[in-house]
């Protein structure tokens, strides 16, 4: 039978434990944690485990040659071996390089807490290990093990550890992502655009623009009657939108261009447009006589389609409103690691993490008395789902 009082029993024990949750953030921010930097990640990966060691699971960190270790954590019913499990899935790097805390301390002023990281994701990262904790203390039975996996790729991509997340992803009935929720809120993501990128190189002939233009072809206005076409295939309505981000051309006003360049930027919310989208791209012809096309890239993170996330965002609010707490949703442009767990066919939860504001930017915030109540639900729904 449901325990209708566990989201209010495990909020009654995380409300006393705010000063220790924040304290915990404050050790996880003061250790940098840029993407690029391993020896530095690697610093903060130690602070970490030595948080989760305390819990009694079993830490396991996974080396990494050029990033910093991946930390995967376990815990599973005491008295039984489950054959299932759920997996929460959060980086611990961040897009701010080491001496960042020089010109941006962590501080908690008011009602927020300020930091390189706080926000995108260290204080979901918090949140998990109180709700582990919760759920300990509170000694409830887990139907499934649990498996806490912490990357420090996912701000430049997830290269070296979207296997070992994909892989733990396929053992696992679901996946909660601790991103950042949305807005004041604190909205789940249960939709997020596809995120690709595109090249689109254009070969022209060199000429005297005075002497012989009738010569030359000039790969700039090809550039330009490509991207005027391009254009026309944004839909706002349907999410899918195209960006030509970079330009580049030519070499003196008195030659006509051979070369010129575009880096376009590619979003859709549906599998079924990204790969039109990525069709219609590489399908681009000449507009211009003698001209070629050099066209590369594509989709790199699949959309996480709301059919995905649906099931798991209906327990959530309802667990939320045992809480008295009102859990609202949103659809985002930005990819996540849960892109690529939905598109596995996994049911993928995103947005569980901090509440708050100004990610990858000085005014990155968490709000603090937030924190209790997202770990409460964190712990209800790895207890319940």
């Amino acid at each position: 039978m449901p325990d209708f009082h566990l989201p209010k029993r495990l909020l009654h024990l995380l409300k006393p434990r705010l000063p220790q949750m924040l304290a915990t953030l404050r050790r996880f921010v003061t250790a940098e944690s840029p993407s690029l930097e391993k020896a530095a990640a690697d610093r903060c990966c130690d602070v970490i485990a030595e948080e989760w060691n305390k819990c009694g699971a079993h830490v396991e960190r996974i080396a990494q040659r050029h990033r910093g270790d991946l930390l995967r954590i376990a815990h599973a019913p005491s008295k039984s071996r489950p054959s299932n499990q759920l997996l929460v899935l959060g980086h611990y790097d961040t897009v701010y390089a080491s001496g960042t805390l020089a010109r941006m301390p962590f501080r908690a002023k008011g009602s927020k807490a300020y930091g390189p990281g706080a926000f995108d994701m260290k204080a979901g990262i918090v949140q998990a290990l109180f709700a582990l904790q919760a759920i300990q203390q509170a000694e409830i039975p887990l139907r499934k093990r649990l498996v806490f996996l912490w990357t420090s790729d996912e701000e430049i991509g997830s290269e070296s550890s979207r296997n070992f997340f994909e892989t733990e992803a396929r053992r696992s009935d679901a996946v909660l992502v601790l991103e950042p929720s949305f807005g004041p809120r604190g909205l789940l993501k249960t939709a997020r655009k596809g995120v690709g990128e595109a090249e689109l190189i254009v070969h022209g002939r060199a000429s005297h623009a005075g002497l012989a233009p009738q010569e030359g072809i000039n790969a700039i206005h090809e550039l330009a009657r490509q991207l005027a076409r391009i254009e026309g295939w944004n839909d706002f309505h349907r999410g899918v939108t195209i960006n030509a981000g970079i330009i580049e051309g030519g070499t003196r006003t008195n030659v006509i261009p051979e070369r010129a360049r575009a880096v376009l930027d590619l979003r859709a919310l549906r599998v079924s447009d990204m790969r039109r989208l990525e069709s219609r791209v590489h399908a681009l012809r000449p507009l211009q006589r003698g001209a070629r096309l050099e066209i590369s890239g594509g989709f790199d993170r699949p959309p996480l389609e709301r059919k995905m996330s649906a099931s798991l965002f209906a327990r959530a609010k309802s667990l939320a409103k045992q809480m008295n707490l009102f859990l609202g949703e949103c659809t985002v442009g930005g990819g996540s690691d849960g892109n690529f767990t939905a598109a596995l066919g996994i049911p993928t939860l995103d947005g569980l993490g901090a509440v708050g504001d100004g990610a990858h930017s000085s005014r990155e915030h968490v709000l603090i008395n937030t924190m209790p109540a997202r770990a409460a639900l964190l712990a209800a729904l790895l207890a319940t789902t």
